[in-house]
């Protein structure tokens, strides 16, 4: 994993303008993993996925992260901020494949991955999302030796799925502690790290496209040159013109 240039950076932020989520997802994975192939990046399981994605916003932004939330108690605006460290979770071993049994049900399934996201993406409403990543992730189900659909499992029994699903993937489900220093109501609040990196993709590309733009009607250089500059020199060049 190896940070973005400027110039990966706003090609990333082009294409991935109009995308969806997970389409942007594999669209920073494959800039940052260009030597990768496409169908192996959309095959890694979500959370080894979100800890790449992780990597790579380290590598390109640094280990600190700063976010903001709002108090559902007292309406109090929060900023906080925490590191990398705080939210990388252990990667599991092995291979993808998971098993239990209960209830007489004995089920054998695999971590999702983005192409299941995709799939279940395209459903209009939640409980049919969930059920289809489900259906696609169960890999073979049985009761009393008769095979199951995936489809037709309990929920009891695809709850505890789930719940093994995100204990061999924790990356894939992160939360963060927050309390409220006015009235000291505690929260936990969803870290999603597509989101958050793709926000600061698109505050980064529309500042070096703004310092683009104001070096070119400085020098008359190109883009390409311009963008081929440190992030040092260019703001010199930017304090000079500005001076």
């Amino acid at each position: 994993m190896r940070a973005l240039s400027p110039a990966e950076l706003l090609d990333v932020w082009d294409r991935g303008l109009y995308q969806a989520p997970v389409e942007r997802a594999l669209t920073l994975l494959g800039a940052a993993c260009p030597d990768t192939r496409p169908d192996a990046l959309a095959s890694l399981d979500i959370g080894r996925r979100d800890a790449e994605l992780l990597a790579l916003r380290e590598h390109t932004f640094g280990s600190r992260l700063t976010s903001v939330a709002t108090c559902a108690q007292c309406g109090e605006r929060l900023e906080f901020s925490f590191g990398v460290d705080d939210i990388r979770c252990e990667p599991h071993d092995g291979d993808r494949d998971g098993s239990l049994s209960m209830d007489g049900y004995d089920v054998r399934f695999r971590l999702p991955d983005s192409r299941d996201l995709t799939s279940a993406d395209a459903l209009d409403d939640t409980v049919a999302q969930r059920a289809a990543m489900i259906a696609r992730c169960v890999v073979e189900a049985r009761r009393g030796g008769d095979p199951v659909s995936g489809a037709c499992l309990p929920a009891h029994v695809v709850d505890a799925i789930e719940e093994a699903m995100h204990r061999a993937a924790p990356q894939a489900d992160v939360s963060i502690a927050i309390a409220c220093p006015c009235c000291g109501y505690e929260w936990q609040a969803m870290f999603d790290i597509v989101s958050y990196l793709w926000c600061e993709i698109e505050t980064s590309a529309r500042r070096i496209l703004r310092d683009v733009h104001v070096l070119a009607c400085a020098y008359g250089w190109h883009e390409r040159e311009i963008l081929a500059l440190s992030a040092t020199r260019r703001q010199c060049y930017l304090d000079m013109v500005r001076a």
